[in-house]
């Protein structure tokens, strides 16, 4: 789907001048809707008590992003050290940030650990002996096996290499009641980019089912469960966007029941990315060639190390040229690197471009700048945050040459033969 009316109507009328003054390529993103967006995802599911949404820090790492997240209440779901020192900088402590990695190192436990810790989150029943100290709550991630063939991207999770087994996970809680854990949450990931809202609501169900069984065996209750992330955005134009009002409706009951059967229920946590961020973001860039071959070819000034989705899953990000309509043709929209799937779009209809137009990739506020990349040496563009008081920001710098030699300047270091 293409971007809000709201955000081009904000973005467009200014574009030219926003273009001229900071040049481009550039992703921005849109404050309002984030915002809008952050807090209707609270008002659905305020029914839960203790509802949280814990923010995917890698779907758009940067200070200007986290902060408006810390602004709406929301947590931080972090997987690297890096992740963990942004969401600490922005105002994220202890059971602020949710740290799920695998294979995990020890320099990364220990991270996770310092400054008032996490909710560790482990994803391997083996990693209860290699955490140095563990702490008082532990989660573990859950791996159902068969459930449902996967989307290329998410995967089958039987293939997939995240997460306890049915078979191990009540032994894994077992042995963490057994070294001294007291509390307890549970954790799953099954999904990414999911439109079809009772998915959702079959993990959640998945999850409390699973609360109750382990429950019982072992005489524990669990502080929260987590349905992770997922939550799908509408690319394509005739994508029909997620209901997540219903999504809410139905989880909320069943929680609901949970809590009549029980007499207490878990809280929820979600670790929405791209739910969040995705539609609100926007990669704008220069036409600079066109190419008449055996196909049409218009020529932009950024690549796939701005935007790789395109070339690494065939991802569809809607492309718009302000200001022009009609007059329509079928092109790819290219690149620079040595590698034919640098393209953004491919035999897509837009309207004529010459060179000069800026054209706007939709939906790159997730999941874009953060899988940058230098290969061919190209160099990551910079991020703007358009602010709601129409006030745009530079949030994140271009790269520069000197940032991609620096790691080439280091003291001589060799083992002798």
């Amino acid at each position: 789907m293409p971007m809000s009316k709201s955000f081009e109507n904000r973005l467009y009328p200014r574009l030219d001048d926003i273009a001229a003054h900071f040049g481009t390529p550039f992703h921005i993103y849109d404050e309002a809707g984030i915002k809008q967006t952050g807090n209707h995802l609270k008002e659905v599911f305020s029914g839960i008590d203790g509802f949280r949404e814990y923010y995917a820090v890698k779907a758009l790492p940067n200070p200007g992003i986290l902060n408006i997240m810390q602004s709406l209440g929301f947590g931080y779901d972090c997987s690297s050290i890096a992740e963990l020192v942004l969401s600490r900088a922005a105002g994220g402590h202890g059971e602020d940030i949710m740290f799920t990695s695998n294979n995990t190192s020890q320099e990364e436990f220990i991270c996770a650990a310092a400054e008032g810790g996490c909710i560790l989150n482990l994803d391997d029943i083996s990693l209860l002996k290699k955490v140095p100290e563990l702490p008082e709550l532990i989660c573990f991630r859950y791996n159902p096996g068969e459930r449902r063939t996967g989307n290329h991207i998410i995967g089958n999770p039987v293939e997939a290499k995240y997460g306890v087994t049915y078979d191990q996970i009540l032994d894994a809680y077992r042995q963490a009641k057994d070294m001294g854990v007291k509390r307890f949450g549970l954790h799953t990931m099954l999904a990414s980019n999911e439109l079809n809202y009772t998915y959702m609501v079959e993990t959640s169900d998945m999850l409390l089912e699973m609360v109750e069984y382990i429950s019982q065996e072992l005489d524990i209750t669990f502080e929260f469960i987590n349905i992770g992330g997922g939550l799908g955005i509408p690319y394509r134009p005739e994508d029909h966007p997620l209901d997540i009002d219903s999504m809410a409706r139905e989880i909320t009951a069943h929680f609901d029941a949970f809590k009549e059967r029980n007499g207490y229920a878990p809280r929820m946590f979600v670790e929405s990315g791209r739910y969040i961020t995705g539609p609100h973001g926007a990669l704008v860039t220069r036409a600079i060639n066109r190419k008449e071959i055996y196909r049409t070819y218009v020529g932009v000034d950024a690549c796939m190390s701005s935007l790789m989705r395109p070339g690494l899953y065939g991802a569809y990000h809607h492309i718009t040229v302000p200001g022009k309509s009609g007059n329509e043709e079928v092109v790819d929209v290219a690149g620079s690197l040595c590698e034919n799937n640098d393209k953004f779009a491919t035999q897509r209809s837009i309207p004529k471009v010459e060179d000069g137009d800026l054209l706007v990739i939709h939906d790159t506020g997730a999941h874009g700048h953060a899988m940058g990349f230098n290969y061919n040496a190209r160099l990551r563009p910079q991020e703007l945050l358009l602010r709601e008081d129409g006030s745009v920001e530079l949030i994140r710098r271009a790269e520069t040459l000197d940032d991609h030699l620096a790691t080439l300047k280091f003291e001589e270091n060799v083992l002798s033969a």
